[in-house]
């Protein structure tokens, strides 16, 4: 595979979250797609891990456009469970709809999954989980914050 990379985050292992110095991701990519999946999206990040051999090998591509799907949920999820508390069961199950997002002519729905079985016990787990991550999550939102503000004067 030959490897059209443009933009590189060495040493991500370092700063990997919980996995900080112990992790198997080794470096974060921006590039041309690689993966026959995803040649129609041109523009790609791909994950490298260590393999055993000591070599770097792509574990993972995802498409631009998918990365800022996830940020957008995440951020609105985020923002979700600030006010959850108010609910007794941390969300409404008759209004699982948290929003809809308009984008590209259509919507992207934020809502619990109320097809989970178990959700009641899983949005406690999941609410103290993001709890706990406050320190990673807020540091990574005051610098994204920081870069989305740079990114309006132009």
């Amino acid at each position: 595979m030959k490897e059209k990379i443009v933009m590189v985050s060495k040493g991500y292992d370092r700063v990997d979250g919980r996995k900080a110095y112990h992790s198997d991701i080794k470096r974060l990519t921006l590039g041309m797609s690689m993966m026959e999946e995803n040649k129609k999206m041109q523009v790609a990040a791909q994950i490298w891990k260590q393999a055993k051999d000591g070599e770097l090998i792509l574990a993972q591509e995802i498409p631009i456009h998918q990365i800022f799907d996830l940020i957008i949920i995440l951020s609105r999820t985020l923002l979700y469970f600030k006010e959850a508390y108010r609910l007794p069961l941390l969300y409404d199950p008759e209004k699982p709809t948290v929003e809809r997002i308009g984008i590209q002519g259509d919507v992207l729905p934020v809502e619990v999954c109320i097809d989970n079985q178990n959700i009641n016990e899983d949005i406690k787990v999941f609410t103290q989980s993001l709890n706990d991550l406050g320190e990673l999550i807020g540091e990574r939102q005051r610098v994204l914050n920081h870069i989305l503000e740079e990114l309006e004067c132009y």
